[in-house]
């Protein structure tokens, strides 16, 4: 019976539940392999958005979901290995409760500020910062998410003693960066892409050990100054509830793999 199963998986379409709002990295990220996995799979993917608590509400709906294989968590690296270790009422342990598929991507985050701001580089927006002392603030997609740590190393470095302002994903933070209303956002380059193009963002420096291709100007994080290990990383990744036949995993995983090596989807990370 589980073999005929696995034979005839996927029989309908897969949840794939993002708990950011829409038009952040993660729904540009999955939105890359979506067309390659849904051709691959023969069924659709479709993504259900449910933001709060720093995406603890859509992981949390996935965790008790039936481990069918038609419900699937698609976050970021605090809600598989951070948000164990700060929330003490989380009421499990992603490491227990969901089974990893595979990472999808790893993308490389900018220190990123308002236009107007009078700061071409890190060492200027720390004069900056330092010199309005208290009066700044700083934008992440939630409270415990690499952007917000990283906000939080990048503020102590500084000694600017910014204020941290969470929201419900990074698309209501990018809108207030834009407004003025908050000064600094860590955050990747695809989705935000344009608004470098219009001069309206400006990145000071990059987590890689080289420069983005598509932002040669940007320095990367030791040419900026910035001390090792402020600027982070972030990786996206897809997971099923705990008790998913492995074989559905194993599945999913080997399709994600194929897709990700088709030259049109390399091609889009680069630009992401």
């Amino acid at each position: 019976m589980a073999q005929a199963a696995m034979a005839a998986y996927p029989e309908k379409p897969i949840r794939v539940v993002l708990p950011y709002a829409p038009g952040g990295s993660g729904d540009l990220i999955f939105r890359s392999i979506q067309p390659g996995m849904e051709k691959r799979l023969g069924q659709s993917m479709v993504l259900d958005f449910r933001t709060g608590g720093a995406g603890l509400i859509g992981v949390r709906e996935v965790v008790k979901s039936a481990p069918d294989g038609y419900t699937l968590a698609f976050g970021p690296t605090n809600n598989f290995v951070i948000d164990q270790h700060l929330h003490k009422a989380l009421g499990y342990d992603p490491l227990q409760a969901l089974v990893p598929v595979t990472v999808v991507a790893d993308t490389p985050y900018l220190l990123v500020i308002n236009a107007a701001t009078p700061a071409t580089s890190y060492a200027e927006f720390t004069a900056y910062a330092r010199a309005n002392r208290r009066k700044l603030n700083y934008a992440s997609p939630g409270p415990a998410t690499v952007p917000h740590l990283s906000g939080f190393m990048l503020n102590e470095a500084m000694g600017a003693e910014m204020t941290h302002v969470a929201f419900r994903g990074n698309s209501p933070a990018i809108l207030a960066l834009l407004a003025g209303e908050v000064h600094m956002i860590v955050h990747s380059y695809g989705s935000i892409a344009p608004l470098f193009g219009a001069r309206k963002l400006r990145a000071l420096a990059v987590a890689a050990g080289e420069r983005l291709k598509v932002m040669p100007d940007v320095p990367t994080t030791a040419e900026a100054g910035i001390p090792d290990g402020v600027l982070l990383s972030n990786w996206w990744a897809l997971a099923a509830p705990r008790g998913t036949d492995a074989q559905i995993v194993e599945r999913l995983a080997r399709e994600v793999r194929t897709t990700l090596a088709e030259p049109e989807v390399q091609k889009r990370y680069v630009e992401q």
